[in-house]
């Protein structure tokens, strides 16, 4: 069970939930003798981390994807720091979870919204959006539009999408993230 708990856990920067060690066969007798013990931490109700696990970047990702018991998707600006596109430091994590997804937290900012798998890039223990569905997202948001400007013409200058992509969705989040696009656009334009 350990060696499983080990492999299960590599995969989630060293995080696992108390749901994911009952399908591994620690009880939670048995999960309460290791967080007594010192053999697990126990970070939040019902989520766990191996102890001296080394510090990852997107640690606190992995764990709000965890959280959401893996209905969430990275999204809006903190899917621009994990693609590292613009100039935004988010006080909260952005998380897009399914219309009847209830679960609260501080510190964590819900939209609700499908995403379609190929909206969607897996990374190590949390899944995020495209670097275009981000750009689309927080275009419909009220991002300051220089820091939009900036996130886009950093996608486009390193390859993650190109000018045809973005105008090929232009209207598919709505009026105001189509004028914010188009508007974002001509500044990069006039930048560059």
């Amino acid at each position: 069970m350990r060696r499983a708990l080990l492999a299960l856990a590599t995969g989630q920067s060293g995080y696992f939930t108390a749901a994911q060690a009952l399908g591994l066969g620690y009880g939670y007798p048995a999960q309460k003798f290791h967080a007594d013990h010192g053999n697990w931490v126990r970070i939040d109700r019902g989520l766990f981390r191996l102890p001296g696990w080394p510090p990852a970047e997107y640690d606190s990702l992995v764990r709000w994807a965890l959280w959401a018991r893996g209905k969430a998707v990275v999204s809006h600006e903190s899917a621009l720091v994990v693609h590292e596109l613009g100039d935004v430091n988010p006080a909260l994590v952005h998380l897009t979870v399914p219309a009847n997804f209830r679960p609260r937290a501080p510190g964590v900012r819900l939209h609700h919204a499908d995403v379609a798998a190929d909206d969607i890039v897996e990374r190590t223990g949390f899944r995020v959006t495209t670097p275009l569905r981000t750009l689309l997202d927080v275009a419909a948001g009220n991002l300051d539009l220089d820091l939009l400007a900036t996130a886009i013409g950093d996608a486009l200058e390193i390859g993650l999408v190109t000018r045809p992509q973005i105008l090929g969705r232009v209207d598919a989040h709505g009026e105001h993230a189509a004028l914010r696009l188009e508007r974002a656009l001509q500044l990069v334009v006039t930048s560059t």
